[in-house]
């Protein structure tokens, strides 16, 4: 099965209909000085490369602020909107020297260019679309009493004990799941009876853009949202599925372009407004484009590293807990090199040898961020999640192909069911699948002790986990080869952190 570009590689989805070995692409000093190298005509130097998104991380006083903002203009910049209680300025320019320029103002802390390919990104990477359940699937479900309609194909809901949560609780209607994602149908019958409005938003441009509906995903647009707002709290309402807090609400905050890039301005913005808009978890099943890790010892790429761990620090501190996706691309975050064949994945990739210890995955390693890995069935690591012993918080269920870790009866795929737009239901998998079923269990335990900070809510979840211990050899596939190692205890290793998330425990303890 191939995995959808939603984690692109978001954190990636994985389509039922493709395979599993495939990969697709989910406002400090308040002085103020001239830039030491302006020229004199910034009209005329904005022409003369392609226009482009820059992030401007700045102190947060309004004097630095401001004479930023200056600077952005005399160097051919253009302010698109200025986040000053982060201090994070975002910008557009042609000119080619525009970061060089900006990052030798007083007052810069780090700007960077967001994206190699000129405004609008253009891509030529098929997303994928999961395949939809047929009529004769659909009606070919035999439910127990007090079950949705398709919950026996859910083999994920009991793996975290959330059936056996939901004859406690369904969560709390006062708080809130956002989706930072491709974009949420609010309309799909599993997710309208959940959806808060007021909290959902597009940011796709960097600047929040508050149209009725702007959260959708249009017809060419990933599934992927969807799919994980219906996995976190898809409505016990006799339709579909049901979700691991049926009775939390969930937003939608769309931060893809079309052509299905996550860009640090489109995040930024989306974490900012989970923190102005009383969001209790966001779910990030993505990694932040065009960069799989980003290299502190770049200037760029340190500007993206520094303007996200600002806004979502700046959403922590706000009550919010940020949960994110590991990845699927069977790393071991914790070791000291790893190969990247696909970044930039906006312009030219290359073979980048890269040291985790330097070089991020954002949002998912950022502090403070819930890292989740993914299992499959049969409750071992998914064969395509990335690992790494002190990188996993926790794990809980993404799916595997289903050769690998096949379901009990009455379940028949390996793969995640969940809602796909359109009124639709399909099977999706990846570390993208395994995060909302944390998410969903975070906001049971913020349902259960709605006062609790951020802090204490990641404590419990870590707390309430199932320990589970390493598998050793793991030979996922039984070709005889160890396919990956995992260190550590049972208490936290590097394949499942904690242990297994638990929902029953979330409502109880």
């Amino acid at each position: 099965m191939a995995h959808s570009r939603s984690r692109r590689r978001l954190a990636l989805a994985v389509p039922a209909v493709l395979s599993l070995t495939a990969t697709l692409g989910f406002v400090p000093s308040a002085a103020s000085a001239a830039p030491s190298a302006v020229a004199a005509d910034p009209v005329a130097r904005a022409a003369d490369g392609p226009s482009l998104s820059y992030v401007v991380n700045t102190g947060t006083d309004r004097h630095t602020i401001e004479s930023v903002r200056r600077a952005i203009a005399r160097s051919g910049g253009t302010v698109v909107t200025s986040y000053d209680r982060i201090g994070v300025i975002v910008a557009h320019s042609a000119n080619p020297g525009f970061a060089q320029e900006i990052r030798a103002v007083r007052g810069v802390d780090s700007a960077g260019a967001t994206r190699n390919a000129p405004l609008p990104a253009q891509s030529t990477t098929d997303m994928g679309t999961p395949k939809a359940l047929s009529a004769g699937e659909l009606a070919g479900v035999r439910a127990a009493d007090g079950q949705d309609p398709l919950e026996p194909l859910q083999w994920d809901l009991p793996a975290i004990k959330a059936d056996k949560a939901h004859e406690k609780t369904l969560g709390s209607r006062d708080v809130t799941v956002a989706v930072i994602d491709t974009g949420v149908d609010d309309t799909h019958p599993d997710i309208a009876p959940n959806f808060d409005r007021e909290a959902s938003v597009n940011c796709v441009s960097g600047k929040p853009d508050t149209t009725g509906g702007a959260w959708r995903p249009s017809a060419s647009e990933s599934p992927h949202g969807t799919h994980v707002a219906g996995e976190i709290a898809a409505a016990k309402n006799g339709v579909g599925v049901t979700g691991v807090a049926p009775g939390v609400r969930v937003a939608g905050i769309k931060v893809a372009t079309p052509a299905g890039f996550f860009y640090t301005e489109a995040v930024v913005c989306g974490f900012v407004w989970a923190a102005e808009h009383h969001v209790d978890v966001t779910n990030n099943s993505y990694y932040t484009d065009p960069w799989y890790f980003n290299c502190t010892t770049d200037p760029d790429q340190k500007a993206l590293v520094d303007a996200i761990t600002r806004a979502s620090r700046y959403a922590e501190k706000r009550g919010t807990v940020n949960v994110a996706a590991a990845g699927n691309e069977k790393y071991d975050l914790a070791s000291r090199s790893i190969t990247d064949p696909s970044s930039p994945n906006d312009g030219t990739p290359s073979d980048r040898v890269i040291d985790p210890r330097q070089c991020y995955d954002i949002p998912t390693q950022l502090p403070g961020v819930v890292t989740v890995a993914s299992t499959g069935a049969k409750g071992l690591k998914s064969s395509f999640s990335n690992y790494g012993l002190g990188v996993i918080d926790i794990a809980a269920p993404g799916g595997d192909n289903t050769a690998y870790q096949a379901p009990q009866p009455p379940a028949t795929s390996g793969l995640i069911l969940g809602p796909l737009p359109g009124g639709k239901w399909g099977y999706m998998a990846g570390t993208s699948m395994a995060t909302p079923h944390v998410a969903g269990v975070a906001a049971l335990i913020k349902s259960t002790h709605p006062h609790a900070p951020a802090a204490a809510v990641k404590a419990l979840l870590y707390a309430e986990a199932t320990p589970t211990a390493c598998v050793d050899p793991y030979d996922i596939n039984g070709d005889g080869k160890v396919d990956a190692v995992c260190e550590g205890t049972k208490n936290r290793n590097g394949f499942y952190g904690r242990g297994v998330a638990d929902a029953l425990a979330a409502v109880t303890k």
